[in-house]
C-alpha cells in the first residue's frame, strides 16, 4: 500500500493518467521501479508527467510517510481498493485516491449534498438546517464542504437529527479549515460521519484545491441542493459538475431583490428542481414523511417548565446557531445574565453549545 500512497502523492500528474499508468503496469510498486526508457513508451504521458514521476522516485522510501499517515488515524483508499466509493468511480475525473478520517458514506444509502453561499443570510442558514435535519431524520446522508455559511449549517442540521454527515475538504483531512469549525469537525466524527479529501495529509487549504474538491462533493451525492448562491457563486461550479455527472439538482427559491438568491433563481429558470419544503422533497423521493419532523418547530421539551427569563432566551434560539452577542441583542438582557441562563438551559438539556459561544436548541 505504501507504493499506492507514493503514487497518489505525485503532484502535477492527473488522476486519470495515474490510473491508466497503474492499470498498464498492474501495480503501483511496478510503477515505482519502472525504468525511464519504459516510462517513455506510454504516449498518454507527456515529458512533464514523466519528469514529475521520476522526481517523485528520488524522494526516498515512501513507507515512512505512509506510516506517519496511519499513525494519525487516517485511512488511505486508492481507486483499486474494494472500499473506494462506487459513486466516485462513476464520475469521469475521479480522484486516484481519497484520504478519510472516520467513515465513508454508506454505499446503500441515499446521499444529498447541501451547498451554498459562505456569507449566507439567516434565510439560507435556516433552510440549510431544516432540509438537512429532515433528510437526515429519514436516513439520508448529508455531504458538504464544511465551509462557513450554508455548508456548516447543512452539516449541523444533520447532526441535530442524529444523522451522519460527511465533509469533503480542499486540504488534508488532518487540517481543520476553517479553524472555527473545529467543534463541527469533531462532532461529525463522533456521530459516525467522516472527513474526506483527495489531498495528502498536511496539505494547506490552497484556493486551487477547492474547485476540484467540488466534483467529489457532487460525485458522492445522488442529488445536490443549493440553498443560496449568487450569480458568480462557487456553488454553481459544483452544480455544473453535478449535471455532468448525471446528478439531480435542486435550488431554494429566494427573494427577487436578494443578490444571494440570483444563482438559485437562475437555476430554477433553467429547469432545476424547486425546494418548496423538506416534506415535498421527501415525498418526491418516495420517502414517508411526517410534518412534525420537517416543520422546524422545537420539540421534545415542555417550555412551561422554564422560568420567564429562561423562556425569553430559549425562544431566541433555533436549529441554526446563534452566538451570545446575538442573544444579548435580541433579549436586551445583560451579558452576565444571558451567560447564566444559557448555562442553566444547557444543564437542563434544552439547548446545546455546538462551538464556543454558539448555541442551538436540543431536538432530542
Amino acid at each position: 500500500m505504501k507504493y499506492e500512497y507514493w503514487m497518489a502523492c505525485i503532484r502535477g500528474v492527473s488522476s486519470q493518467k495515474k490510473i491508466r499508468l497503474r492499470e498498464s503496469m498492474t501495480t503501483a510498486e511496478a510503477v515505482y521501479y519502472i525504468e525511464e526508457t519504459r516510462l517513455k513508451s506510454f504516449e498518454f504521458l507527456n515529458e512533464q508527467d514523466r519528469n514529475k514521476i521520476l522526481q517523485a522516485k528520488k524522494q526516498g522510501d515512501p513507507g515512512e510517510d505512509y506510516e506517519k499517515m496511519c499513525e494519525k488515524g487516517i485511512r488511505f483508499i486508492p481507486y483499486f481498493s474494494k472500499e473506494y466509493p462506487e459513486k466516485l468511480k462513476e464520475i469521469p475525473d475521479c480522484p486516484y485516491a481519497v484520504y478519510v478520517k472516520g467513515c465513508l458514506p454508506d454505499a446503500l444509502s441515499r446521499t444529498a449534498a447541501i451547498i451554498g453561499a459562505r456569507r449566507c443570510t439567516p434565510y439560507g442558514e435556516k433552510y440549510a438546517v431544516d432540509f438537512a435535519h429532515a433528510l437526515a431524520k429519514h436516513g439520508i446522508e448529508i455531504i458538504s464542504g464544511m465551509a462557513r455559511g450554508v455548508d456548516g449549517m447543512g452539516h449541523r442540521g444533520a447532526l441535530l437529527a442524529g444523522g451522519r454527515t460527511f465533509a469533503v475538504l480542499g486540504c488534508g483531512v488532518d487540517v481543520c479549515y476553517p479553524r472555527e469549525h473545529i467543534g463541527l469537525y469533531v462532532d461529525i466524527l463522533e456521530q459516525g460521519g467522516g472527513i474526506l479529501s483527495e489531498q495528502p495529509p498536511g496539505t494547506a487549504p490552497l484556493p486551487q484545491n477547492f474547485p476540484a474538491r467540488n466534483r467529489i462533493i457532487s460525485g458522492l451525492s445522488d442529488a445536490v441542493l443549493v440553498m443560496e448562491a449568487g450569480k458568480k457563486s462557487g456553488s454553481l461550479i459544483t452544480v455544473d459538475m453535478a449535471l455532468e455527472q448525471g446528478r439531480d439538482v435542486y435550488a431554494l427559491p429566494g427573494p427577487v431583490n436578494s443578490t444571494l438568491s440570483d444563482g438559485c433563481n437562475h437555476l430554477i429558470r433553467q429547469g432545476a428542481g424547486v425546494l418548496l419544503s423538506p416534506g415535498a422533497l421527501l415525498e418526491e423521493w418516495g420517502t414517508e414523511e411526517s410534518v412534525r419532523a420537517c416543520d422546524g418547530k422545537k420539540e421534545g421539551k415542555n417550555e412551561k417548565m422554564l422560568e420567564t427569563a429562561e423562556k425569553l432566551v430559549y425562544s431566541c434560539l433555533g436549529l441554526y446557531p446563534k452566538n451570545v452577542d446575538q442573544v444579548v441583542r435580541e433579549t436586551k438582557l445583560c451579558i452576565k445574565e444571558v451567560l447564566e441562563l444559557l448555562v442553566s438551559l444547557e444543564l437542563q438539556g434544552y439547548i446545546r453549545e455546538i462551538s464556543k459561544n454558539y448555541y442551538v436548541v436540543s431536538r432530542s
